[in-house]
């Protein structure tokens, strides 16, 4: 039988299984995907965010304790547990030297990156290179992996795990860590968790997901309906808005539209919804996903002129581009008047200070609702573009609850073999909202404390057999 089973194939999985691994345990590692789809969401990521009080690699200048902690409380408006987050926040100071021996390396902040150079800690090839290491890694140290093993359901004894199944086949181990990711793949789930809004749409239904088809949350409901504790919303999520072109499936960060903050956004009747310079964009940009998925028809558009290029990351494809406002509406099918409108309000109500946009400038509007309070130039240089957008689910954030062992909770008593980590457990930390790389912190973070916990509990019950 072995030591320590890990369910998952993403960031927080791999974590676990090298630590287990490193402290001794026998590891058997069971990824749902085909090795050529292995890595779940952690594929599709850039960097995670980390704290650091000084210069520090690729990071400069500092980003302390405190500031990360107010960056986190302000985008989850206080729906969060603060001393697991502070957890999560001191070991982003001291995880990249551990990834680092793992072969992970690391790069500066990509230009355009969303002011993220003092922030967050860029993988060099990006999240998929970050998992070749860590797998490559794995199977040097003797960890057994296995693909194309989903795991539905554990067979469970007062709140211990005994066994894993993925369909009839039963998987015993000395201990368990679940790190399968969220639901945001199950297409039924999301609709039943948003329901109909007031016009009689499933917004669900037009939901884009911009990661792994793999995670279908089959695990994390089969836990809650076994009596684990679960914490978070369901309808909360990372979710980005993106281009309306995007795949259903794994578009990943090429899909996202970042120049929201330059611009305006209308939604499918021309009409302005949301200020679009509230913040800096690491700090605001998965929020648009829900802003637009309360629209008619789940659509918006992100409007633009010739001053904003250069200025942001360009997505994979090209916006709809136009010589003028009016040829710009009628290629986008929205309602000219209303929309010249629209855009007339907002070039009057601008308030041109110092236009900068590495900080919070004096660039702001004057009377219009919604304000726009940074940033805010009249859109009047042609040629002006346009890009369709919808919700681009990334993570939920419905999970299970723990403490800071990681262990699974049955009942407000946490096993002494179970544990959990990344998405299937960060609504603890994101109860709502995010900010550009902490879900790889609170992966990495929770991923390292579950392998170690798991691991320590099998020496610890051999312990005890030993001297009994």
């Amino acid at each position: 039988m072995v030591d320590v089973l890990v369910i998952g194939g993403g960031n927080a999985a791999l974590c676990a299984a090298l630590m287990a691994r490193e402290a001794g345990a026998s590891v058997l590692l069971l990824e749902a995907s085909p090795r050529e789809w292995r890595g779940g969401n952690s594929t599709h990521t850039r960097n995670l965010r980390c704290m650091h009080d000084a210069p520090q690699g690729t990071l400069v200048d500092a980003y302390p304790e405190e500031e990360f902690w107010q960056d986190l409380l302000k985008v989850t408006g206080g729906i969060t547990d603060e001393k697991l987050a502070r957890l999560v926040i001191r070991a982003s100071s001291t995880c990249r030297p551990w990834m680092e021996k793992h072969g992970v390396r690391f790069q500066p902040s990509l230009s355009g990156a969303l002011h993220t150079a003092r922030t967050n800690a860029f993988f060099m090839g990006g999240g998929k290179a970050l998992m070749n290491a860590y797998y490559r890694s794995a199977e040097k140290l003797g960890v057994q992996i296995r693909y194309d093993t989903a795991v539905d359901r554990l067979e469970l004894d007062e709140g211990r795990f005994v066994a894993a199944y993925a369909g009839a086949e039963r998987i015993e181990a000395r201990a368990c860590v679940m790190a399968a990711g969220g639901f945001e793949s199950n297409i039924d789930w999301l609709r039943e968790a948003w329901g109909q809004n007031e016009l009689g749409e499933y917004p669900a239904d037009n939901f884009l997901i911009r990661g792994t088809r793999f995670n279908q949350g089959v695990l994390l409901k089969s836990m809650i309906e076994a009596g684990a504790d679960s914490i978070g919303d369901p309808t909360q999520a990372h979710m980005v808005a993106i281009d309306a072109r995007a795949p259903l499936y794994d578009g990943g960060i090429c899909t996202r539209i970042d120049c929201v903050s330059l611009g305006v956004v209308v939604n499918s009747a021309a009409k302005r919804f949301y200020d679009e310079g509230e913040d800096f964009w690491p700090k605001r940009y998965a929020i648009w996903g829900r802003l637009v998925a309360q629209q008619a028809g789940q659509v918006a558009y992100s409007i633009i002129d010739a001053k904003a290029i250069g200025r942001f990351m360009p997505p994979v494809f090209p916006g709809t581009k136009a010589d003028s406002l009016e040829e710009l509406a009628g290629k986008l099918g929205l309602d000219q008047q209303v929309f010249m409108q629209t855009l007339q309000d907002y070039n009057s109500a601008c308030q041109v200070g110092h236009f900068d946009h590495t900080a919070l400038d004096d660039c702001h509007t004057a009377g219009l609702t919604p304000a726009k309070t940074h940033w805010a130039r009249p859109l009047d240089t042609a040629p002006y573009y346009a890009y369709a957008l919808q919700p681009g689910v990334t993570f939920t954030y419905l999970g299970l609850k723990v403490d800071e062992t990681a262990a699974v909770r049955f009942g407000g008593r946490p096993s002494d073999n179970l544990f959990v980590a990344g998405e299937m457990m960060a609504g603890n930390v994101l109860g709502k909202g995010y900010t550009a790389g902490v879900g790889m912190s609170i992966g990495t973070a929770f991923g390292r404390i579950a392998g170690s916990q798991a691991a320590a509990a099998v020496f610890k019950r051999m312990e005890k057999y030993a001297a009994a």
